[in-house]
């Protein structure tokens, strides 16, 4: 199969999430980053650290605003997660009808077209802006529950902490980490570790780069969970620019669905242009 182009609904895939969840649990005494980082900079890797969060489920109703140029499509949904497994996204359409699906796994995507049943399913090597930067299941994880991630591995090492390049000067702390043509930098609150800010850069000389920039904003407590109410996104490809905005309305632990979408012989597999052609248009 040929390598899919990074149209809009990707762009919307890859951006469109959801929450962040997260515990107020602190890293225990085991977990100190033994390092040659000095105690300032340890103590705030801990504090980021020790905000992941401990729940297991996240169902989330939210709304949502996609622009491309002058394309603009708003949108309700909701946002059903399991820790390690799936991350599904349903967008609605009128409000009650489910006219897309996008799952994520750990071994593929699968974007459905429910209103005109056409589906796409291709694992994530065969989507352009996902391969080049090293996205993968668990990288998305942790920016749709607002963590810090390791590139390509399923969580955050020792080893990669200490690589970590990390200023204080400002007033929230920045956090980079540099590999071959990509880069990856974490913007975070002092006092409290919360990522304010994550951006993945990916530098092309040939082709021009691509950037996504994720912003947290409006932190809220819900039971014992703070998480941030507003996701504002960019991508921004070498000849368009995607942005995307999501309000969290609510948020639960409902376990109660399932974990794969089984996709009926009644939908037909079509080229990802094919379903954006479509779901534009609503």
């Amino acid at each position: 199969m040929k390598h899919l182009h990074l149209p809009f609904l990707l762009m919307m895939v890859t951006t469109l999430t959801i929450i962040s969840c997260r515990s107020t649990k602190q890293v225990s005494s085991d977990q100190t980053i033994q390092s040659s980082l000095d105690m300032s900079e340890q103590e705030l890797l801990q504090k980021v650290q020790g905000n992941k969060h401990t729940a297991q489920y996240v169902a989330s109703k939210i709304k949502f605003k996609v622009e491309l140029g002058a394309q603009e499509i708003s949108l309700s949904g909701k946002l059903l997660m399991r820790r390690d497994d799936v991350i599904r996204l349903q967008l609605m359409a009128f409000g009650f009808v489910e006219a897309a699906r996008i799952e994520f796994t750990k071994d593929y995507v699968l974007v459905m077209d429910r209103i005109n049943k056409q589906y796409l399913k291709v694992p994530y090597q065969h989507i352009d802006f996902l391969r080049t930067s090293g996205i993968n299941f668990y990288m998305l994880q942790a920016l749709f529950w607002n963590e810090l991630f390791e590139p390509g591995k399923t969580d955050v090492s020792k080893n990669m902490l200490k690589k970590l390049e990390i200023d204080l000067s400002g007033i929230d702390a920045v956090m980079k980490f540099n590999q071959d043509k990509l880069s990856y930098s974490w913007l975070t609150e002092k006092n409290t570790g919360e990522i304010l800010m994550t951006n993945i850069l990916y530098a092309d000389r040939f082709r021009g780069n691509s950037q996504l920039n994720w912003d947290y904003n409006d932190f809220k407590t819900y039971d014992r969970y703070h998480y941030p109410s507003t996701h504002n996104i960019t991508l921004t490809l070498p000849k368009k620019e995607v942005k995307v905005g999501i309000n969290i309305n609510s948020i639960s632990h409902d376990a109660s669905w399932e974990p794969r979408t089984t996709i009926s012989n009644k939908y037909k597999e079509v080229m990802l242009d094919d379903i954006l052609h479509r779901l534009m248009s609503l």
